[in-house]
């Protein structure tokens, strides 16, 4: 076994998965020392298209965005699928595209178009059976059971919590990997997921700053009983801070002096993204 399903396996073994949106981040990640990656479809709405999470994101963008980031970084990508872009059918496409491009893991949703944001409000659902067919097509499409399918359910803000907890159930036995019960409202709501599920599937959290779940640790998520979790737009939350102080400095100062503190120089940028090691290896050709 290798990437994110090996890590499943390691016993005991939490994943902590910060969101990510291009290569330049992700690798920045992985020299942190973060072992599994997320890519966040509502991040690569935020940053690629300067735009809120409400469904305008499409599989080739999240494919195009993933191929660059394989490119630069081995780790495992937790790759952010939507609803799988429509029906069964779209989803078996899906999955092709996207384990080509070198996802690891495959989340698919139960929302209904336009899908948005798991922590706004307004959402919809498409029917339990719709989804347990998408869920059974995109396993039936993985060339590999390397690629691990994560069955998200949003009925928590639309049916309410027992009518997610129903959901979650069908997932399973449609052959979900993963089970993620997006937007629980409360630390209760929390461990009943994990005292329901967590014995039986590997559990998803989602911590959205300012979002409807209240935010926790990793390893106390972990000690629960979910054996992942993801912050997938703490890094779009960050960089915005640091690029508008940027330019507020830069407009009000005409220069960069005054936030050159804040900054990367020339030669640390180069070094951060490999320039040595691309030059050492170019001078073998």
């Amino acid at each position: 076994m290798s990437g994110l399903k090996r890590l499943l396996g390691t016993g005991g073994q939490g994943i902590l998965a910060p969101g990510v949106y291009d290569a330049f981040g992700a690798l920045l990640a992985q020299q942190a020392g973060f072992e599994c990656l997320y890519l966040s479809g509502a991040s690569i709405a935020y940053t690629r298209l300067g735009r809120p999470d409400v469904g305008l994101v499409t599989a080739s963008e999240v494919a195009d965005t993933l191929t660059l980031i394989r490119d630069r970084v081995p780790l495992p990508i937790i790759v952010d699928g939507d609803t799988g872009f429509g029906n069964a059918m779209n989803v078996k496409r899906t999955v092709r595209l996207f384990e080509r491009a070198g996802a690891s893991g495959l989340q698919l949703e139960d929302q209904g178009f336009p899908k948005r944001c798991g922590h706004l409000r307004g959402k919809t659902l498409v029917p339990t059976l719709e989804m347990v067919g998408k869920i059974r097509a995109a396993c039936d499409a993985r060339g590999s059971s390397e690629l691990q399918i994560i069955a998200r359910t949003d009925a928590i803000a639309v049916e309410g919590f027992d009518a997610a907890l129903d959901r979650g159930e069908a997932y399973l036995e449609a052959g979900a990997d993963v089970l993620f019960i997006e937007a629980p409202r409360s630390l209760e709501e929390q461990d009943r997921i994990a005292e329901r599920f967590a014995a039986r599937i590997p559990l998803l959290a989602n911590m959205v700053e300012g979002g409807d779940t209240p935010i926790n640790d990793a390893d106390t998520l972990h000690t629960k009983g979910f054996r992942i979790v993801i912050f997938p737009g703490g890094l779009a939350r960050a960089a915005l801070r640091q690029m508008q102080g940027y330019f507020a400095s830069l407009l009000k100062h005409r220069s960069n002096a005054p936030f050159s503190d804040r900054m990367a120089d020339f030669d640390e940028l180069n070094r951060a993204i490999g320039l040595p090691e691309l030059i050492q290896d170019s001078a073998r050709y």
